[in-house]
């Protein structure tokens, strides 16, 4: 199974997100803010209300509620999710979707 992102469960989101990662100086908590810029989820023809962002891999799913639309002139251009962990363990978890969410999409991984 590849690694996805969903809006919609059983809609893999095709657009791949910008994701910035922040860590608490003790490494314990975090956050990584995905930016997905004019996304499928967003198009008209898109199948009702987002509730979450559904981050799936062989290890199952993360989910976060925290999904927000921004705006440009009136008009929803952009989803912003953030994905929220509390401990090393959450941080762990999450990098290991990261690094196949980015082998499956093709994607480099760089830390500034």
């Amino acid at each position: 199974m590849a690694a996805a992102i969903q809006f919609f469960r059983g809609v893999d989101e095709p657009v791949v997100p910008d994701i910035r990662l922040t860590r608490s100086r003790d490494g314990m908590t975090g956050q990584a803010l995905f930016v997905f810029e004019e996304p499928n989820a967003l198009a008209p023809e898109a199948i009702g209300d987002i509730t979450g962002m559904f981050l799936l891999d062989e290890e199952g799913e993360l989910i976060t509620r925290d999904v927000k639309a921004r705006f440009v002139n009136g008009k929803a251009s952009a989803l912003e999710a953030t994905y929220t962990w509390k401990s090393e363990a959450d941080f762990e978890r999450f990098m290991r979707f990261a690094e196949r969410y980015a082998e499956s999409h093709e994607l480099g991984f760089n830390q500034s």
